[in-house]
């Protein structure tokens, strides 16, 4: 006699095989991520690229691109993105710790990278996937150049100067604006933390009279 299986490890058993079919059916970056560089669309969705990242593309690499013709794929060494150069004086860059290359992609060009994010000056503490390595903006930092990236100091943060207004006072603050002006206050009230307060001389000509009084020593 055959023992049936129970309902609910039924259910569980078609779960897992639909997730497993859905893996198994999602395309791979390889296929999800291809181009054609004639018309500037992707074959997997049909989408096309904005206009803008044209000049990009045609001149500037993936993150893979520049990883698949180096020794080890590049672990250990320094990348960074032309948007980064462009924005920030500070340095910014990714240091290749680990890399998972698809080896079904043509001339190994797709896969992912996990490295240590090094933003504005500013170093992360935990290795993450490196994102967006797709983009046409990848740039390998020269060996000659690594020292200087690394030894950047940021400057230190400068001092808070302002926090938030708490919860009910601000929407008193804004609830009196739109009395008084009849529109919402467009900018978000902040609390000051320091004040600078102006004094007239006679305050302090005031403040030597008063203690002359009270020491009993006024003319």
């Amino acid at each position: 006699m055959v023992k049936k299986k129970p309902p609910r490890l039924i259910a569980e058993m078609a779960r897992k095989i639909r997730a497993y079919r859905e893996l198994k059916s999602r395309p791979r970056d390889s296929q999800k991520y291809a181009l054609d560089y004639d018309t500037m669309r992707r074959p997997h969705t049909g989408k096309m690229l904005p206009v803008m990242a044209w000049q990009d593309v045609r001149r500037e690499s993936r993150l893979f691109s520049l990883l698949a013709g180096m020794r080890l794929f590049g672990v250990g060494r320094l990348f960074t993105r032309k948007s980064w150069l462009e924005d920030h004086a500070e340095p910014s860059y990714w240091q290749i710790t680990k890399v998972k290359v698809d080896y079904t992609a043509e001339n190994m060009d797709h896969g992912k990278a996990w490295g240590i994010l090094t933003y504005k000056g500013k170093q992360e503490n935990e290795v993450k996937e490196v994102n967006k390595v797709m983009y046409h903006d990848w740039r390998l930092v020269p060996k000659h150049i690594e020292q200087q990236f690394r030894d950047f100091e940021p400057l230190p943060e400068p001092p808070v100067r302002y926090v938030p207004y708490p919860p009910l006072l601000r929407a008193m603050m804004l609830a009196q604006h739109k009395k008084a002006y009849g529109s919402i206050l467009t900018e978000e009230p902040a609390l000051p933390l320091k004040t600078d307060v102006l004094f007239r001389k006679d305050y302090f000509l005031k403040q030597e009279q008063e203690r002359q009084r009270e020491a009993g020593t006024e003319v």
